[in-house]
């Protein structure tokens, strides 16, 4: 029970993280991203669809199906995040709107798309991409450590390319010029411009990449809840997400423990529930365990929170 605990709960946890750093750097930048779930969804769709063509149009590519998903939802999530960033850097647009509109556009534009491409290119009337099942392997050796090594236990492919991801998202945010500038952007933007460094370009980029990021955990969640892709599969992640990085203060090492947190806590309310062979109605009310928890930790951490200084403040170079 404790290993499915474990593995179970990271498989749900290092896709929500991956969307969290997204979300981190944009924020830290200074952009308000409520629009993660838009994003996360969007590029899921872009994945999806792509896995659904190749798998038509070149049979032998199945195998890599998950992989040529992985790459083309980060280039939808990326996409569809310079909708965010045209509107809150270059328009001056309201960032909360503006995010709160991405998410409603995003659930229904892939909705009408999915059921159009569905009956124009696959001659289905189905409003879902199916994407199969992701093959899961075992770590030999690491897999037979007591307890932990279930860590190494039944892994999706995609868990291996968001730490390596997270790696390097890490690294770019914490040892280069940019990840510099980036924070700096979102605590005192104008000294950054006095400094030769365009803080509207920085912002953009940084939004850009939260796409990316969110389309990769959106992806990640198609596979692994449900093996295909729907756009009412998310049920709230993009916003979980960005409870997990306020819990995180906006630190991607803190909001780490906090989507372990979260993850571990869904997968133990499963196993609790079939351990006490409760019935399936009551899934629906452990589903809503981490929402519950991210309310009570909000109700008593959120005072400790210290968001950028600039965070949802529109640059403007004349104003001092």
């Amino acid at each position: 029970m404790i290993e499915t605990i474990l593995y179970d709960g990271l498989a749900f946890a290092l896709p929500l993280l991956v969307i969290a750093i997204g979300g981190i750097f944009s924020e830290r930048s200074g952009i308000i991203n409520l629009a993660l779930e838009g994003l996360l969804g969007f590029g899921a769709f872009t994945g999806a669809f792509m896995v659904v063509m190749a798998g038509n149009l070149f049979p032998a590519s199945q195998p890599a199906g998950i992989y040529i998903g992985m790459f083309f939802a980060m280039v939808g999530g990326a996409l569809f995040a310079m909708i965010h960033g045209l509107l809150c850097v270059h328009f001056k647009a309201n960032q909360v709107i503006s995010g709160v509109v991405i998410n409603i556009l995003s659930v229904s534009l892939t909705a009408f798309l999915t059921r159009q491409l569905n009956a124009l290119l696959f001659n289905q009337a189905s409003n879902r991409f199916q994407l199969g099942v992701a093959n899961r392997f075992t770590l030999p050796l690491l897999s037979d450590i007591p307890v932990l090594g279930a860590i190494f236990t039944k892994v999706y492919p995609f868990q291996v390319v968001i730490l390596l991801v997270v790696g390097l998202a890490y690294l770019v945010f914490e040892k280069t010029p940019f990840g510099m500038h980036l924070k700096a952007s979102g605590d005192n933007p104008h000294a950054v411009e006095a400094a030769g460094v365009n803080v509207n370009r920085i912002r953009f980029a940084a939004v850009v990449i939260s796409g990316a990021l969110a389309g990769l955990g959106g992806i990640s969640f198609a596979y692994s809840i449900s093996a295909n892709f729907n756009p009412m599969i998310y049920m709230g992640y993009g916003y979980l997400a960005i409870a997990a990085l306020i819990f995180g203060n906006w630190k991607i090492l803190n909001t780490f423990f906090a989507v372990l947190f979260f993850g571990f806590a869904r997968s133990a309310g499963y196993e609790l529930a079939k351990a006490l062979e409760m019935s399936s109605t009551f899934n629906d009310i452990i589903m809503t365990l981490p929402y519950v928890l991210t309310l009570i930790i909000l109700v008593f951490f959120s005072k400790q929170n210290a968001a950028p200084r600039a965070l949802g403040e529109i640059y403007d170079k004349g104003k001092r």
